[in-house]
């Protein structure tokens, strides 16, 4: 498991990047494609390109030119999205330490903290719009 989201999760949004990276071809791309350049199992890749394209970030086509690709220009999906399309948005409604009545009455030591860090990762999700990840990535290879 990742830092903050799923393995899952994590996956998906290399996976975005990555359909992002190929939007002005206008081409479909293949879960093989995208589970080698990824090195995500093939399997695995499926089962989150469908979640993906069921909640309508992406489009899915069968046949011998079929594959995904993303439903909307790059700049209109968010991180965001991604991340409450693979694993909800609970993690920012959670106690850090995971007490289940911790809230601002009943708070742990962490809360004021963890409030305002979970506000700054919100605020970046919902900001960093696929255009913006894919233009600003340094990394040359996805892997």
């Amino acid at each position: 498991m990742g830092i903050i989201f799923s393995r899952q999760c994590e996956y998906a949004l290399q996976a975005v990047s990555y359909l992002a990276m190929k939007f002005s071809s206008g081409q479909m791309t293949s879960i093989k494609e995208i589970s080698k350049e990824l090195n995500i199992p093939y399997h695995f890749a499926g089962k989150i390109l469908q979640k993906l394209a069921r909640k309508g970030l992406l489009i899915s086509q069968k046949g011998i030119s079929g594959g995904f690709k993303l439903a909307t220009k790059p700049d209109r999906i968010t991180m965001y999205d991604v991340v409450e399309a693979m694993d909800g948005t609970e993690f920012l409604l959670k106690c850090v330490m995971g007490f289940t009545k911790c809230s601002s009455e009943t708070m742990c030591s962490i809360h004021p903290e963890w409030l305002d860090i979970r506000d700054k990762i919100c605020k970046m999700l919902k900001r960093a719009n696929f255009e913006k990840v894919v233009s600003d990535m340094k990394k040359p290879a996805f892997v």
